[in-house]
């Protein structure tokens, strides 16, 4: 990778996506937005600009994106707070995973898909994105509200409920079975990660920054923050989770110290910019061609993530007490599909399994949904009404 051209490539989405966001700001639109056709009218699909030299620079920015994105939610959402509405996001998450499950292999199913692809289809329908809703929720200025709260608990979950589900579809696609040794070796990673989660963010971290307290300037403090982030999205890999998984735990345990808030002040900027890579990169991954090959699908499987989400994520938040604006609210909210749709995809073609056109056409779709998640969660509130 020269360093050259990943410094050009960085300047120039940078520049376009400032352009852009604030013609989108002008118009009085979700600036999320404005990143995603920044990223189409940098990438090589778009010919009436000059485009990035190398797409896998941008996706190294992007992957660096998700990480801090991901760091700054577990910075407002501490191990306490998950622990008190647990109960409620495991059962709304397991009724929105099982229901969308269930719609995608049903619809694949009419679509004339064979029985492996119809089960990854319906993984990639299942997740919500994370960092897409936060993005949504920051820009309208929703974030403390108790809604809110609650999505983001689920999406939690629904993290962790991604972590099995692609162990059980590897096994199917391997083996045509379930593998139930991996299958307890996973979930037995899983608990011992939690553990670790628990022990760090609730003995050890808080007493060993108090130690150093009088010398945690917000120069200090950010080092430290990041490479505490950085260094468990590591930890978490090696366990065999995700990188953002990782740093969502770091966050959080560092929720539960009495820093939080200075922390969140320093790495807001840095946040805000490798996020807006992440969005950026997103857009770049629109290809024209395919849409207009497979418009007819791509909209009815939007419709059906749409929908979908809405009865599911509403009925699984009425099921667990919540109220029916809360409900309503929160269903309103999970309207789109993103990052575990993209690593589900990527899992079937490595596999062999997958059909080569299900990835492009479930970066539309996902594409699609983040456009209007925003409006979604605006219409929320009048559609309570």
């Amino acid at each position: 990778m020269h360093i050259e051209s990943l410094i050009q490539d960085l300047a120039f989405i940078l520049l376009l996506g400032a352009v852009v966001t604030v013609l989108f700001k002008w118009i009085k639109q979700p600036v999320v937005l404005g990143y995603i056709v920044a990223g189409f009218l940098a990438s090589p699909n778009f010919t009436y600009l000059p485009s990035v030299t190398t797409a896998e620079n941008i996706q190294f920015w992007a992957e660096i994106g998700i990480v801090v994105l991901l760091f700054s939610l577990g910075l407002e959402f501490s191990f306490k707070k998950l622990v008190n509405s647990g109960a409620s996001a495991i059962v709304t998450a397991l009724i929105i995973v099982t229901g969308m499950m269930a719609a995608g292999v049903l619809i694949g199913h009419l679509m004339g898909f064979t029985f492996i692809n119809c089960l990854f289809l319906g993984g990639m329908l299942s997740m919500s994105s994370t960092t897409i809703i936060i993005k949504a929720f920051t820009d309208l200025g929703l974030r403390q509200h108790k809604f809110a709260s609650q999505v983001l608990a689920v999406l939690i979950v629904e993290d962790l409920f991604a972590v099995v589900m692609m162990v059980i579809l590897s096994s199917i696609a391997t083996s045509h079975s379930v593998e139930g040794g991996e299958l307890v070796f996973s979930i037995a990673k899983l608990v011992f990660f939690l553990v670790i989660w628990f022990l760090v963010g609730v003995y050890v971290l808080p007493s060993a920054l108090n130690r150093i307290q009088r010398y945690l300037n917000p120069e200090t403090l950010l080092i430290i923050s990041m490479g505490l982030c950085l260094g468990m999205a590591v930890f978490s890999v090696y366990c065999g989770f995700s990188l953002a998984l990782g740093a969502f735990v770091m966050g959080s345990i560092l929720a539960g110290t009495i820093y939080a808030e200075r922390i969140e002040s320093v790495v807001t900027p840095v946040k805000d910019l490798f996020g807006s890579v992440f969005f950026i990169s997103v857009g770049m991954m629109v290809q024209p061609d395919i849409v207009v090959e497979y418009w007819p699908m791509i909209l009815i499987l939007s419709a059906t993530v749409i929908v979908g989400m809405i009865v599911f994520g509403t009925f699984g938040m009425l099921v667990t007490g919540q109220t029916l604006k809360v409900a309503i609210q929160s269903g309103f909210s999970l309207t789109q599909i993103g990052e575990f749709a993209f690593i589900i995809a990527t899992l079937g073609m490595s596999l062999k399994v997958l059909d080569a056109s299900m990835y492009p056409i479930v970066v539309a779709v996902s594409v699609l949904t983040t456009f209007t998640t925003p409006y979604f969660i605006k219409m929320s509130l009048p559609f309570y009404n």
